[in-house]
């Protein structure tokens, strides 16, 4: 997919993308502290079900589950030598769960960590440990890269210039407070102005909150970004965890959406739901959209 294709996708109303992945496959099964990547591949059944229902529910843009599949986060299993393997394979059960019906983006992480001078992580390394993945996921064939729950404006920066010479459209988001703090420092503001002379082509937010405390990062999204569409993909409200550790969103599909009507009428073009947001959120947001 070109940069082109891509603001042709998003130059009408408003384009759906895809709810939660984590929280739905520890629904399905799927427990703490094991590696989500080796997981998935040893029941691709949970994945591909999740993902034809948010297909079949209206999303035009799947990620595939590579969230955590770069060479610092597999480190903690020992998989870090396996970076091109696991990524290939992941991204070939989104394509058979699309089916050519919704796009797949190849999905990167925050390294989840500050930067040198606050932290120990260069930003050449940094830098290398997004390309070795991106170039990975172009390989295995996605249209688009998205580089999610960013906290911080230097690893997005790296995360660009990493993206440069590859081909694809890159969608940037940031975890970001209800007052458009971003966590590792700076504001949504900021963020979205250096995204977007850093070739993003598209910036926004998921994760953190509900989509009820982001009017105004919205609004602040969208006037810092220019021309390129704005990203709104929050979580099913806040989080209640029951006797056994399990979270439960406090916000349900209508009350989501409803909230979501008016994230749109600040500017948000590409739209979905992450932690806590399943299937019925998404197909809520599609039936109000193709009214």
């Amino acid at each position: 997919m070109t940069r082109e294709e891509f603001r042709d996708l998003t130059a009408g109303g408003p384009v759906m993308l895809d709810g939660a992945t984590g929280s739905c496959l520890r629904e399905a099964g799927m427990p703490v502290g094991v590696p989500p990547e080796l997981w998935v591949l040893d029941n691709p059944e949970a994945l591909l079900s999740l993902q034809r229902a948010y297909v079949e529910a209206g999303s035009r843009i799947v990620m595939a589950p590579t969230f955590s599949a770069n060479r610092l986060s597999l480190k903690n299993f020992g998989l870090q030598g396996r970076v091109g393997e696991l990524n290939a394979a992941l991204v070939a059960l989104s394509k058979e769960a699309a089916g050519g019906r919704a796009l797949v983006a190849g999905d990167l992480s925050t390294m989840g960590r500050p930067l040198e001078p606050v932290g120990e992580l260069s930003y050449g390394d940094a830098y290398d440990v997004y390309r070795e993945q991106m170039e990975a996921l172009a390989e295995a064939g996605v249209d688009l890269l998205a580089v999610e729950t960013l906290m911080g404006l230097d690893e997005a920066a790296a995360a660009l210039d990493a993206a440069a010479g590859l081909g694809l459209p890159v969608m940037t988001s940031f975890s970001a407070e209800a007052d458009g703090g971003v966590l590792f420092g700076g504001s949504i503001r900021e963020a979205a102005a250096m995204a977007r002379e850093l070739g993003a082509a598209a910036v926004g937010i998921n994760c953190s909150v509900g989509p009820d405390q982001l009017e105004a990062v919205v609004r602040s999204l969208w006037e810092a970004a220019g021309d390129i569409p704005v990203i709104a993909k929050p979580n099913a409200g806040l989080p209640v965890m029951d006797e056994e550790g399990r979270a439960h969103y406090s916000m349900g599909p209508e009350a989501f959406a409803g909230h979501m009507e008016i994230l749109v009428r600040r500017g948000a073009r590409l739209i979905g739901g992450c932690c806590g947001a399943g299937p019925a959120y998404i197909r809520r947001l599609a039936e109000i959209w193709r009214k």
